[in-house]
């Protein structure tokens, strides 16, 4: 099968997000200028440097309470900061309690009894009990081709990881098996691992 998205795919649902996985999930926290603050899970989101570490994500939707954007974009575009906490298997339900299109003064650390806790190199909250948490200010935003398509890169000034997921040393994700988004209502977890060297090493 071949199509051209601009004709659409004739299928029951867009393929699109399950071919593109699987895809990291980075549960964005931020606060606004007013104090009120949200919790959202992207699942367009991923590092992208080393030195400085650096994150981005998308949001692809806008909110008609908001001049741009979701309601997390609204907030970093007042504050500058955001923070990215790591979702793991056991988080799954209150994830996805946190990912529903609620109106701008909807706490959804509240909304999903998630615990939180102020971050220590920005002024925003974090989740307390996320594996790692990467704590970011805002480098560049980037507006993409569509109604309400916005990429939001941050540098990494601050990073958290749960004492019990570090094994040997290592941050070792088969200690909390995190989600990742695939197409469709689907997520998958990982659970086993296994290694490859590259050409020379």
């Amino acid at each position: 099968m071949f199509y051209e998205p601009k004709d659409g795919h004739n299928l029951p649902h867009n393929p699109f997000n399950a071919i593109v996985t699987p895809r990291p999930i980075g549960w964005i926290s931020t606060r606004g200028s007013d104090g009120s603050e949200n919790l959202a899970p992207y699942s367009f989101f991923n590092a992208v440097a080393y030195v400085p570490p650096q994150v981005m994500f998308a949001s692809t939707a806008g909110k008609p309470d908001r001049d741009k954007g979701k309601d997390s974009v609204g907030n970093i575009l007042e504050t500058e900061v955001f923070c990215v906490n790591v979702v793991e298997y056991a988080a799954r339900d209150v994830m996805n309690v946190s990912s529903g299109n609620y109106p701008r003064e909807v706490d959804e650390f509240e909304k999903a009894g998630i615990e939180r806790v102020e971050c220590e190199t920005i002024p925003c909250s974090r989740v307390v009990n996320a594996p790692a948490n990467l704590e970011c200010r805002l480098t560049k935003v980037v507006d993409l081709p569509g109604e309400a398509n916005i990429v939001i890169f941050g540098e990494v000034t601050g990073i958290h990881m749960r004492d019990d997921c570090l094994v040997d040393g290592m941050f070792d994700v088969t200690s909390f098996q995190p989600l990742a988004r695939l197409g469709y209502r689907d997520y998958a977890r990982v659970t086993e691992l296994f290694s490859l060297k590259r050409p020379g090493e």
